[in-house]
């Protein structure tokens, strides 16, 4: 029987040995990739470790806002009219101002008119014509016009000019607009305010606003906080007055 070979057995160990070599190869190939992707820095738009998925909140770190603290509330205007037309004996609703191009308010014509309507007067120093503006309760019709009395004139003489009364005599002439429940009037002397500027200002008065109130009515009076004690008192039980009391006491 023939002999085989002695070579063979080496042949098989080169074999195995290089099959060895190829895995070893693959493994460390596979092991440095793995590292690579664990050490990349990620992208713009990833999500890393512990970042939540896109649309879901952020739970258990996030710190809560903290709300807008409302501005308190402006003090109502109409309030502070109240409080300044009723310290004057004043209506109120019957509260009007106008304005003229060269005429100021003369602080001291500001009042009651009549029971509780208002009055107020504009001077212009320029020319030294004066604006009269009255506000009281009634009512203006064709039929009553002319026995409302102006002033220097009992039967004045009316015109109608659109929504308004024109009314003139004794050198004044005035306009006269019915509102609701009460009429507005703006007069002046005839040869120093002309009447389309006396229009304008009739038809131009209005309720007042905040800084409108705050510069035709003056700030009521503060109530006393103690009441007030006569000087000429006695001191003590219920006698008369004290005749002995000096001027100013």
């Amino acid at each position: 029987m023939p002999r085989l070979p002695r070579t063979l057995p080496a042949l098989s160990l080169l074999l195995l040995l290089a099959l060895t070599a190829c895995g070893t190869e693959r493994a460390g190939t596979d092991t440095a990739a793995a590292g690579e992707a664990g050490t990349r820095t990620p992208a713009a738009g990833d999500a890393g470790p512990g970042t939540p998925a896109a649309g879901k909140p952020r739970t258990g770190t996030a710190r809560p806002s903290t709300p807008a603290t409302a501005s308190p509330a402006s003090p109502s205007a109409h309030g502070d009219l109240d409080a300044r037309a009723r310290a004057l004996g004043v209506a109120p609703e019957l509260v009007y101002v106008t304005t003229a191009p060269g005429f100021t308010l003369v602080a001291g014509s500001v009042g009651v008119y009549g029971a509780d309507g208002f009055s107020a007067s504009w001077y212009s120093p320029a020319s030294g014509a004066r604006l009269s503006l009255f506000v009281d309760r009634g009512t203006l019709t064709g039929d009553t016009c002319a026995a409302l009395p102006m002033e220097g004139a009992a039967r004045p003489a009316c015109e109608r000019d659109g929504d308004a009364w024109y009314r003139t005599g004794a050198g004044r002439h005035e306009y006269a607009v019915p509102g609701d429940g009460h009429v507005l009037r703006v007069s002046a002397e005839s040869a120093a305010v002309p009447r389309a500027a006396l229009r304008a200002a009739a038809l131009g008065a209005h309720r007042p606003d905040a800084a409108e109130t705050a510069a035709l009515l003056p700030a009521p009076a503060p109530a006393p906080t103690a009441p007030l004690e006569r000087g000429d008192l006695p001191a003590d039980g219920d006698g008369a007055p004290r005749n002995d009391v000096g001027v100013g006491s």
